[in-house]
């Protein structure tokens, strides 16, 4: 690859970097509870960003009558027509035992409403008194955010520590005749528990996914930097053979390679981007991370072709190349193909009922819709 026609070009990409960096800071902050905009702000001057589902916990604590106003943020996967819940657990940081406050459409007005459940049984959800004192409950949909918020007042149990308060919080897709539909079995759902300090405004994660989580999110970050990384090289290692090669110019490898440096910035910043699984977002940027994955391997591709044109190598070297190519190509269809008959046999087996109990007598248990 030769040496730009100007020293102004070779500045290109690390510009792009900079621009990339200034531009991407406040995409990323704006997925954090600080940035959220709630009604009556002034009575949540701490909010803490939940460990799952992309949720958030608003909240002032008093300790002179123990009670706190609260004000929980989530995004419903289908929007208005779905439903939020959280809930304090005074046994353990469980689903069974909680006493929830859910949040949801009401069918007949079309305004939010916020009913309390006292979670005791796996089998079916129904509203119910719960031990908590809770007052002030309203809640609202946030359309610009796709978040469904639930307000409240509650009163910490009689000798409950308010700075080791088990919280569990969830979302779902619909309600059925006032009934919510049980949730979602993913990862995220699983791990929506935990603890919760009013005194010191922290909560920690109660899952036992936690460092699953944290050693996929390595294993991306690894696989991610580390081809970057040899990219980089590839293209530092042109840029020295073209500034060897004076007055010699492949113009089309030269700008292939640029492009190619620049898009795959982008992609690696995709990582601080990423919004989580049931957030509203996360369709768009896996267009957005997919579609630039793809453009990366066409462009490399393409380019070392490009590469191989310039050196004129035997014909065994483009003749291996191409059967390399082809081969990774055909495995990348094949775990493609094999995903989607996973997903869709998943689907398939997804029940319509709201809750089925023990499957009309398998006596198999059903998971609750919180």
């Amino acid at each position: 690859m030769a040496s730009p026609s100007s020293p102004q070009l070779l500045l290109l990409p690390q510009v792009g970097v900079l621009l990339l960096l200034l531009l991407l800071a406040p995409a990323a902050d704006s997925l954090t509870c600080s940035s959220q905009k709630l009604t009556n702000s002034a009575l949540y001057p701490t909010c803490l960003d939940l460990p799952a589902l992309s949720a958030s916990l608003h909240f002032s604590y008093n300790a002179s009558n123990s009670s706190a106003a609260v004000a929980f943020v989530a995004a419903p996967p289908n929007g208005e027509s779905g439903w939020v819940s959280w809930a304090l657990n005074p046994t353990a940081p469980a689903m069974l035992g909680s006493q929830a406050l859910i949040a949801f459409q009401d069918s007949g007005t079309g305004a939010l409403i916020v009913k309390t459940y006292n979670v005791s049984s796996y089998a079916s959800i129904q509203e119910s008194p719960i031990s908590l004192e809770t007052w002030d409950r309203t809640a609202e949909f946030d359309s610009a955010g796709g978040t469904m918020r639930i307000y409240a007042k509650i009163r910490v149990p009689a000798g409950g520590d308010p700075a080791k308060l088990n919280q569990v919080w969830q979302v779902g897709t619909s309600v059925t005749n006032g009934v919510p539909y049980k949730h979602s079995m993913a990862t995220d759902n699983m791990q929506s528990k935990g603890t919760l300090d009013l005194v010191a405004g922290q909560s920690t994660s109660g899952g036992g996914g936690g460092s699953r989580t944290k050693k996929k999110n390595i294993h991306g970050i690894l696989n991610a930097s580390s081809a970057y990384a040899i990219g980089v090289a590839g293209w530092g290692t042109g840029l020295k053979l073209g500034s060897e090669s004076k007055g010699t110019q492949y113009t089309g490898h030269r700008n292939i390679g640029i492009a190619l440096f620049a898009v795959a910035t982008v992609q690696i910043f995709a990582l601080f981007l990423r919004p989580k699984k049931d957030h509203k977002y996360r369709f768009y940027w896996n267009i957005y991370h997919h579609g630039l994955g793809y453009t990366i391997l066409v462009l490399g591709i393409l380019n070392v072709f490009k590469g191989l044109n310039i050196l004129q190598p035997e014909n065994k070297w483009k003749s291996a190349y191409i059967i390399l190519i082809s081969v990774l190509g055909g495995v990348a269809v094949l775990l493609e193909l094999i995903t989607w008959i996973i997903v869709l046999k998943r689907k398939s087996v997804k029940p319509t009922k709201p809750y089925d109990g023990y499957n009309n007598g398998q006596g198999r248990q059903q998971p609750l819709a919180i």
